[in-house]
């Protein structure tokens, strides 16, 4: 299981990074994903696997955990969800008193076992550690053949790989301190576990672009993407790992707290629109009163439209339409019944599949709409490939009126932080107005929540709105939102 990098080499610095590396930066792997990491004295599998099982939705490719028992580490990884690779007979083998697992979503890059995380490597002095991320590596390609060029070699196409080697060539004392010194190295979001011996550490980026948060119960300490891993395990919510931070956590002294100089905080507003469960806590708000205060504001904003009942597009929408026919006075109604087993269709990398994928995730209940003016609220559009075929079969149903709403801003640039909006020639907002979109998608009237509004719902706390407004926290990104719309 362990891999070694060799001795140490000075670490890659003063690497340029003109725009059109970072394009192609951009078409190596991007990854959703969602990361746990455990010190426990005892169970570490089955409090892994259940964590895991909470962040599914973060990821249904493929999910990965690695243990450590003091001498070995227990590992298992494979396509497909949790549950169905994690049997008991599996959890049995996963010994240990530390351990680090993953969910993913591969956006970019294809199917390909090696890209599976946790990651398993060796860094003397410090023994065999595992390393398991969530977000993108914006500067990936340009580190990546820096270090191919002094003698790296790689194994998988993720740019978690590149922290790896970095790390392994880092000076210090301590780990932490090599951690440090290898990840200022590094552009873009990240939200990192790693275990070393009996301690697990965390890390966010400066800007604190993806989540990350710390519980505790007896004889465990845990870091997971969102609090409602920790819900789960019965596990306390203390608090977020801060941007620019690094934790170490064990169990003979508790937290102790590496504080690095933190950015303009930039939580990813995609996460509390869409991304994140609504059970999950941010910034002492829960997901599911920040999506409906999303609602309340978009009704706010749209006082004149006559309609009869509002439905959500299931499921970041239903807490926004509760809070839209609060706010407008209109009864909510169950539009759709949802199958829980097909996964997020805006990720999907083909156009058929998408489609398909739509048609087996959503069904009207026809009857209780037909003759009806229906306000259709939803969290987002991307492609607008689900809202194009929901409201033609509403249609077909025989909906009177259709007045979809949007929870967000127009979509119009690409996240380069670890979301898959796609290229902007895939983002309907990017090719069309408003008009125009509503003629494309069959809607009576299409109406979106203003920048204004969405960052009043958000509350205080600084986030990253660059997909609704091309404004990146990187200068390097803003050449390319300057760049002409593609088609």
């Amino acid at each position: 299981m362990a891999v070694g990098y060799g001795a140490c080499k000075p670490a890659v610095a003063g690497i340029a990074c003109p725009v059109s590396a970072v394009v192609r930066t951009m078409k190596s792997i991007r990854e959703e994903c969602g990361i746990a990491a455990i010190a426990a004295n005892e169970g570490i599998a089955r409090y892994l696997y259940y964590c895991l099982h909470a962040l599914q939705h973060r990821g249904q490719e493929a999910c990965g955990v690695v243990c450590f028992d003091g001498k070995k580490l227990h590992s298992h990884k494979n396509f497909g969800l949790v549950s169905d690779n994690f049997t008991p007979a599996v959890l049995n083998t996963l010994r240990g008193h530390v351990g680090a697992g993953h969910v993913r979503y591969s956006t970019q890059g294809g199917r390909d076992v090696t890209n599976i995380q946790p990651f398993a490597f060796s860094v003397p002095p410090f023994g065999l550690l595992t390393l398991a991320h969530n977000g993108n590596i914006t500067n990936a390609r340009v580190l990546r053949r820096t270090l191919e060029a002094t003698g790296a070699i790689f194994r998988s196409s993720s740019d978690t790989e590149v922290c790896m080697h970095l790390l392994a060539r880092a000076q210090g004392e301590t780990l932490v301190a090599r951690l440090r010194e290898a990840m200022q190295q590094v552009k873009g979001a990240y939200a990192l576990v790693l275990t070393a011996g009996d301690k697990i550490y965390g890390l966010r980026d400066p800007f604190g672009f993806r989540p990350l948060v710390i519980g505790k119960k007896q004889n465990l300490w845990v870091l997971a993407s969102e609090s409602c891993a920790l819900d789960l395990i019965d596990a306390e919510f203390v608090r977020e790992v801060r941007p620019a931070e690094i934790v170490q956590l064990d169990m003979q002294t508790g937290i102790t707290s590496f504080v690095g100089t933190a950015k303009p905080s930039s939580f990813c507003a995609f996460e509390l629109i869409y991304f994140a469960r609504p059970d999950s806590l941010f910034a002492d708000q829960e997901v599911y009163a920040v999506r409906k205060a999303i609602g309340e504001r978009l009704a706010s904003e749209d006082q004149d439209t006559q309609a009869d009942v509002v439905i959500a597009v299931p499921d970041s929408g239903v807490p926004m339409a509760f809070g839209y026919g609060e706010r407008a006075g209109l009864p909510v109604a169950a539009g759709f019944m949802r199958n829980h087993y097909v996964g997020r269709t805006f990720i999907h990398p083909d156009q058929q599949i998408r489609d398909f994928a739509v048609r087996l995730k959503l069904n009207p209940l026809p009857r209780s709409l037909k003759n009806q003016r229906v306000i259709v609220v939803d969290d987002s559009l991307v492609r607008g490939t689900t809202a194009k075929k929901i409201l033609r079969v509403l249609r077909n149903r025989g909906v009177q009126a259709i007045h979809l709403r949007i929870g967000s801003p127009p979509i119009t640039h690409s996240c380069f932080y670890g979301v898959d909006t796609p290229d902007r020639s895939q983002l309907i907002a990017a090719q069309q107005d408003t008009a125009q979109i509503c003629r494309t998608l069959g809607a009576d009237s299409l109406r979106y929540l203003s920048l204004p509004a969405l960052h009043q719902a958000l509350g205080d706390a600084g986030h990253c709105t660059a997909c609704f407004t091309g404004n990146y926290r990187e200068d390097i990104f803003q050449k390319i939102a300057k760049q002409p719309r593609d088609g």
